[in-house]
């Protein structure tokens, strides 16, 4: 009996243990996808870009739509826009990597290009970077820049070297939130 007692004490307090250490539902967003709403809703967004292997050089417009996706670690952005190749149309995802401790942006556009580019935050500023290639294959680095304005408006500014060379501006523009938009869609919740 002595034993029976024994056994049943030690499989109880491991089972015990077992339950204090096993994760309590499903993860949690934390602080890092909270900094993410600013760039939630609907954007309009116009600028200019510089002639550059990316393009000719002439002014663009677009409208951007960005909700979490169901769960609050990623935002899910469409976009339109128009500019001197035309209209294109994309799709981006933005997330927190929590193992390298950076954000990331992953984008897919209607001219058959993908960007995946890293970010941080400083403040009120954004900054995203990636090496890619252009349309005709020449090997880029590149860096976005976005700083929060005001709670409804941002600039953004994008810079490239090419073959090695110093970075140039490729683009400047404003983003401003639509009117009547909310400022945010379904924020995360800690």
């Amino acid at each position: 009996m002595k034993r029976i007692i024994i056994a049943v004490s030690v499989l109880s307090l491991s089972l015990a243990v077992s339950l204090a250490q096993a994760p309590q539902g499903p993860p949690k967003p934390g602080a890092e996808q909270k900094r993410m709403t600013y760039f939630a809703g609907n954007w309009n967004s116009e600028g200019t870009m510089k002639e550059s292997p990316f393009g000719p050089a002439g002014s663009f417009t677009g409208t951007e739509h960005t909700e979490w996706l169901p769960g609050g670690f990623f935002l899910v952005s469409h976009t339109t826009s128009k500019g001197s190749m035309g209209e294109m149309k994309g799709m981006a995802v933005m997330g927190y990597d929590r193992e390298a401790k950076g954000y990331t942006y992953n984008e897919f556009d209607s001219m058959g290009q993908s960007m995946a580019a890293k970010g941080t935050v400083s403040g009120d500023t954004w900054t995203w970077t990636n090496d890619g290639k252009t349309p005709d294959g020449k090997a880029y680095k590149s860096r976005f820049i976005i700083k929060e304005a005001s709670p409804t408006s941002y600039t953004m500014k994008w810079e490239a070297a090419f073959g090695g060379g110093a970075m140039q501006t490729v683009m400047e523009g404003k983003a401003t939130r639509a009117a009547g938009a909310p400022k945010t869609t379904a924020a995360p919740k800690k």
